[in-house]
This record gives structure tokens, C-alpha cells and sequence, in this order.
């Protein structure tokens, strides 16, 4: 385990983008600060969901006070991180079924009036003017609404949160678990975690601790003694061989399974469904044949080519909602912020829960939360978040025909320059971690043709070249889970072809 301090102003508990702006937040007012993650920054529900730079849009008609959240944080977005951004805008459909179930033309009325009052910019369109606008929307609809939605790269976000925090000072454990946490009487005093690569153990102690745990933050609440109800909602998705649509595609109605098609980078994600399931599944999540099948009926509702277009892979994540009602799929309950003070919630000193909204909103979400720990420390420093742009997290500008500026993933347009870069910036230990930073085999391939360059590359930028067999296979291992939910033709044929190329290649290096 690195060597590190021991005593912390402020422990954050979560590596997802809540954890990871928390941390920023607390660094750049000048506290010290130690953020712990059991794996890799963006490996829980921040790197599996559909992409979404939210407008508020969706949330409008039924929760009005998460709209204007979404409007806001959506402009400052665009301000403080425009290279995770794209500015795709949004479209919402309706279609000529929905009359029948109470979502037709006068809803969209309504849906409207909805949106300006909550402040976003909502212009009804001409149907053709649509298709004008977006060819690949079904050509059935009879009406449809402009919004200000775009799509955000969660992966990019979170690691240059991570990245601006570390170079204000924090201090950055990742493949960390919390065992428990230290207690003193009634008062919080740090946490006992376990490097799970080394097996060490080791205490850390701080006058707050934060948990930004997401779904697993209910299991951190109990360790302190203290109950919070988390509803486990998993939501699927699928991602597709290309971009079909360069406009984000809703459907207007009440939020629904396959409802939201979302164009990012070179593929495009439909997403998602909504089902509640036990805590110990939180950890192994399949897609099954079900809601793929129900994913792409109601993903062909909204662009029909996708019923012909190739499924790269299949995936899911775990919404952290705050349990509040008998929904057994999870969507009338708020997406709204939960932020807890467990002082004057529970008794218990020294310890803050953040939890609830989702990724549109994180920034919020951790200027309330490191709003309530300055608070507590005595900090009166305002919160600069919402002014201060976030750092690239790695270099991208190489010289051409340079070693450096070589491609390793041609699907991704990631270089060599950019492998190293990102080896010397982040705690890396796999190819998993580096796809999280680079986007690296995310492509149409899925890491086919890159898999043995990009092992190689990790290997050599590690100083371990003799690991790039181990890294290549565990990678491929992790990718055909993605992959079986939706193996068959074309995607079939891609997992026969790559396992074929993996046997049949040898580990190059890069010198």
C-alpha cells in the first residue's frame, strides 16, 4: 500500500463521479483529503449507464425540483468540462400509439409548459422537420419537442475530477475496501480498510468521513450503526456497431423501458430498463435474453434501423435511489439529492451520506456535501466547482510518425503517448482501468485487433513487459461477458473471430 498520511480532514468513501467530485470540492477549498474506492474510479453505476447529459427534460412533468437541477448543472457542464461533452441536443417523440395510452399530442402540450417552467428551453417541432433534422427517427411520428440534451463521456468526468483533486492535494486509494469503520462512543473517526491486491490492512482517520458509496453507501451506513433504505434498481443497455443517430432520441411519455437513445463517440446506447433486485446481485449483474429482446422492440419504437443494426455488447448498473415507496420497478421514486448529516439524523458524529440524484448532477451533489463537512470543520471557503474548468486527463497531441503518436486502437483513435499517459497520471492495473481512461477497444471491434498491442503497451508503460499475456486474457475474459448477452450472428461471428486472433497472435512490444 502506498505510503500516505494518516490523519485526513475528510475521508470519502466511493470512487464513482459523487466520491470523485466530493473530492475535488473538499481539495480545492483546502482541505486535506483522502478519497478510497474498492476497485477503479467509474467501475460501479457512473461507467454503466447510457451517457446522458440530462437538460432536465425527462424529469419535468413529474418532478419538477430534479428538472431544474438537470438545467443547471447541465449549462455549467458545458462551461467547466466542454472535452467530455458533446452537444448533440435532444429530441422527443411522439408517436401515434401513444394517443391511445394518454402520452399524444396534448401531453406533449403539457410536457412543454412543464419545461419552461422548470427553465429549459423546450420548441415543438414540425414532424418533417424532424426527420430533417434527425433521418434515422421513426418517420411515424406526429409530433416532437427540441431540448437542450447532449451526451457526456462519465468515464472522462470522473477521472478528471479525480485528476484535479489529486493536483490539489488529495490523496487517491483505489483497489481499496472499507472493512469497517473507526468509531469512538458516537463519533466517527476514520475507516480500517484492506488493499485488495496486497492484502495489507490499514487505519486512516479524519474529522469527517464521507460516504459517496452509491448503492453499496447503505452497507457503509450500517457499519456506523445507522439505517438508510437503498432500492436497488438495475437498469440494461445496449450498445450498438455505430452511431445510428447524432440527435439524443426520448420518447414523450412517462419514463419507460428502451426510452432513450443516446449517440456517443463511435457507437450509439439504448437504455434502459428499470428492475429491482436483492443487494447481493449488486455485484453480478447479467442482462438477460428478456430485456434485451424488450430493449430492442422498444429501441426500434424510437429509430427502426436499429432492429437491423449490430449489438456490440450488453451491460448494466445499479441506480442508488433512496427506497420511499412500494414501486416495484423504482421509477415513481425522485431522483433527487439525499444528503444526510448523521449528527443530527442519528447521533453519530463525524459522518455525512451522500446518495440519490445521478450523474447529471453530481456536481450539486458534492458542493451540498462538502457544503455540510466545512461546516462541520469550521471552513468557511465558498465552493468554486461551478466556475473552475476541469484538467484534460491525459495528453492526446503527439507528433505524427513519432513512437509516441503510433495507434494502438485504430476503432478508438487512442495512441501510444496516450497509453503512457494515462500509466503516469492514474493508478493503473489492467486493461479494464486504462478503457476507462482512453476508451481504449470501447470501439466497433471491441478490442479484436488492439487487445495484444494495448497489453503490450500497458505491459512496457508498467515496466513489467512480461504481464502483457495475463492483461490481454483477463481483458478479453471481461469483454465476452458484455458480449454473451447478445452473441448471436454478426456479434457471434466477432466472439469466434477474436478468440481465434487472440490464440492465434503473439505479444508485440512497443520500444
Amino acid at each position: 500500500m502506498q505510503e500516505m498520511l494518516k490523519e485526513y480532514d475528510v475521508i470519502i468513501i466511493g470512487g464513482g463521479i459523487t466520491g470523485a467530485g466530493t473530492a475535488r470540492d473538499c481539495a480545492l477549498r483546502g482541505l486535506k483529503v483522502l478519497l478510497i474506492e474498492r476497485r477503479d474510479i467509474a467501475d460501479g453505476a457512473t461507467g454503466r449507464n447510457h451517457g446522458l447529459l440530462h437538460s432536465g427534460a425527462r424529469y419535468a412533468v413529474k418532478d419538477g425540483e430534479s428538472a431544474r437541477e438537470c438545467i443547471v448543472e447541465n449549462r455549467i457542464l458545458r462551461r467547466i468540462a466542454p472535452h467530455c461533452i458533446e452537444d448533440t441536443q435532444g429530441l422527443f417523440i411522439t408517436l401515434p400509439e401513444d394517443e391511445e395510452t394518454g402520452y399524444g399530442l396534448d401531453y406533449q402540450k403539457k410536457f412543454i409548459e412543464a419545461c419552461r417552467t422548470a427553465g429549459i428551453e423546450a420548441e415543438a417541432m414540425d414532424p418533417r422537420e424532424a426527420i430533417r433534422w434527425e433521418p434515422s427517427v421513426n418517420p411515424r411520428l406526429i409530433g416532437a419537442v427540441k431540448v437542450p440534451d447532449g451526451s457526456v463521456d462519465p468515464f472522462k468526468l470522473c477521472a478528471a475530477n479525480v485528476l484535479d483533486a489529486r493536483l490539489h492535494g488529495a490523496d487517491i486509494l483505489t483497489y481499496t475496501e472499507v472493512l469497517s469503520l473507526v468509531k469512538e462512543d458516537d463519533t466517527v473517526r476514520g475507516v480500517r480498510v484492506r488493499d485488495s491486491r496486497t492484502g495489507e490492512t490499514a487505519e486512516y482517520h479524519a474529522r469527517v468521513t464521507v460516504n459517496a458509496a452509491g448503492i453499496w453507501g447503505q452497507a457503509i451506513v450500517q457499519m456506523a450503526g445507522a439505517r438508510i433504505a437503498m432500492f436497488p434498481a438495475k437498469g440494461a443497455l445496449l450498445v450498438f456497431a455505430h452511431r445510428v443517430n447524432n440527435v439524443v432520441i426520448n420518447r414523450c411519455r412517462k419514463s419507460a423501458d428502451g426510452d432513450i437513445l443516446v449517440p456517443g463517440d463511435t457507437v450509439t446506447v439504448i437504455g434502459t430498463t428499470s428492475t429491482k433486485i436483492p443487494f447481493e446481485a449488486c455485484d453480478d449483474l447479467h442482462v438477460t435474453p428478456d430485456e434485451v429482446e424488450l430493449l430492442l422492440r422498444e429501441g426500434s419504437q424510437l429509430c427502426p434501423a436499429l432492429a437491423s443494426t449490430r449489438i456490440l455488447r450488453a451491460y448494466a448498473g445499479v441506480r442508488p435511489l433512496v427506497a420511499s415507496d412500494d414501486d416495484p420497478t423504482g421509477r415513481s421514486i425522485s431522483r433527487g439529492i439525499v444528503c444526510l448529516d448523521h449528527a443530527t439524523r442519528d447521533g453519530i458524529e463525524g459522518f455525512v451520506t451522500i446518495t440519490g440524484g445521478k450523474l447529471m448532477t453530481y456536481r450539486l451533489m458534492a458542493e451540498m456535501a462538502t457544503d455540510t463537512v466545512c461546516a462541520k470543520l469550521g471552513v468557511a471557503v465558498p465552493c468554486a466547482t461551478a466556475t473552475t474548468p476541469l484538467p484534460r486527463t491525459i495528453e492526446r497531441d503527439f507528433p505524427a510518425g513519432s513512437p509516441d503518436g503510433m495507434l494502438v486502437c485504430e476503432c478508438e483513435n487512442v495512441t501510444l503517448g496516450e497509453i503512457r499517459s494515462a500509466v503516469a497520471r492514474f493508478d493503473i492495473h489492467s486493461l479494464a482501468d486504462l478503457r476507462r481512461r482512453t476508451r481504449i477497444g470501447m470501439g466497433t471491434c471491441q478490442g479484436t485487433y488492439c487487445i495484444r498491442k494495448a497489453a503490450a503497451a500497458l505491459a512496457e508503460a508498467q515496466g513489467r513487459p512480461a504481464d502483457a499475456e495475463r492483461l490481454a486474457r483477463e481483458y478479453l475474459d471481461e469483454r465476452w461477458k458484455g458480449m454473451m448477452p447478445v452473441g448471436w450472428g454478426d456479434t457471434l461471428r466477432e466472439m469466434e473471430f477474436m478468440q481465434k486472433v487472440f490464440k492465434a497472435g503473439a505479444p508485440s512490444t512497443f520500444k
